[in-house]
């Protein structure tokens, strides 16, 4: 190894930990949000984390900046999700279904605004949840074009059902389970058939 390879690899190794950590850090403190809250101590996301305070400071300098990094990375999966469910071939209704199901899956790594993280305000972050809302839209609108979609859903109404599947409750025994389930439920309810179809039930 020639001595500017030795200084490369050196200059790597340092900047491979950061990143690691910071990872660890965001992964902890979005579970650590999730569990107890925003006003969760740092030192008890560092410590679920495995790493010093100091650390978790060294890359968040306050827990705003932290807040905002989660809701980031939140909105990131998000958008990469929407656009995976947007590039499947087949109905639009089974992008949706793709979307929602990955939500769930992803449910906790992602501190929206709906679960007590704060509203994007910096531009990168604002762009991506655009981005992704837009994506989502064009779904949509695939769906209630060739007519497997009714027309009266919105964006709006994914989104938010999205965010609240993402959201477990916190007494069901199998919550992805029960998250699908509701998610089948709802599925079936954007087709236009669908749309004020008798339950069945008794008049009240």
């Amino acid at each position: 190894m020639t001595e500017n390879q030795d200084k490369v690899v050196r200059r790597r190794g340092p900047r491979k930990d950061a990143a690691d950590n910071r990872d660890r850090v965001l992964a902890a403190a979005a579970v650590a949000v999730r569990r107890d809250g925003t006003a969760v101590p740092m030192a008890t996301i560092a410590a679920d984390a495995g790493v010093g305070v100091g650390t978790v400071y060294r890359h968040y300098p306050s827990r705003d900046a932290l807040l905002g990094a989660l809701t980031h990375r939140s909105f990131q999966l998000v958008l990469e999700t929407a656009r995976r469910a947007a590039a499947l071939d087949g109905p639009p209704l089974e992008g949706i279904r793709f979307f929602l199901e990955r939500t769930i899956e992803h449910g906790s790594d992602l501190v929206l605004p709906m679960h007590g993280g704060p509203a994007p305000s910096d531009q990168a972050t604002v762009a991506l949840r655009d981005e992704a809302h837009r994506t989502l839209g064009s779904i949509l609108e695939r769906g209630q074009d060739d007519g497997t979609i009714r027309d009266d859903v919105t964006r709006a109404d994914i989104v938010s059902f999205g965010a609240l599947l993402a959201q477990g409750l916190p007494h069901a025994p199998d919550w992805t389970a029960t998250a699908r389930r509701q998610a089948d439920i709802y599925l079936d309810g954007l087709h236009p058939a669908r749309r004020g179809k008798p339950t069945g039930g008794r008049s009240r």
